[in-house]
């Protein structure tokens, strides 16, 4: 069943997909259709799944679940990541590539390979206080305060100095 991302409890699940580029606006309209598909449609174990989508800055899916209601089941959750891989195909993006680094520079999103990050560290070009993406967050309220964090904040820490 599909919900407002925004009407969610806080401690509802979420997997965050980033991509390894801006989306179009006529991508956007698409994705946002085969979303509500399937979220209307996500079921575990032939039971409702209450969940809900936001995506951020043109770059990233974030799927979240009321467990409270139904939990995920591993079917379920292999069906979610099969959509993801579906709209990786055909949009021709990465979606599901965890090793790869989301953070701000000034307006800009900008995507790099975590060796590509850790160099850029060292290098100095990133500090503690560049604003990164922390996907590995939990849940709705670990993604209000601790998504879009300084790396300082953030397992990114680990890479600067």
């Amino acid at each position: 069943m599909l919900v407002d991302f925004n009407t969610l409890p806080k401690d509802s699940r979420v997997w965050i997909y980033q991509a390894n580029r801006t989306f179009t606006d006529i991508e956007l309209q698409e994705m946002q259709s085969k979303l509500n598909t399937f979220i209307e449609n996500w079921t575990a174990h032939g039971s409702d799944l209450q969940a809900g989508y936001t995506i951020k800055y043109k770059r990233f899916i974030v799927l979240a679940l009321n467990q409270n209601m139904n939990k995920a089941t591993g079917c379920s959750i292999d069906a979610s990541v099969h959509f993801i891989q579906e709209l990786e195909k055909e949009y021709d993006v990465d979606l599901m590539d965890k090793m790869n680094v989301s953070y701000k520079q000034g307006d800009f999103i900008a995507y790099k390979t975590l060796t590509d990050f850790r160099q850029m560290a060292k290098d100095r070009a990133v500090s503690k206080n560049t604003i990164v993406f922390n996907n590995l967050v939990n849940n709705i309220a670990e993604f209000n305060e601790h998504w879009e964090v300084p790396a300082s904040e953030s397992w990114h820490a680990r890479f600067i100095k």
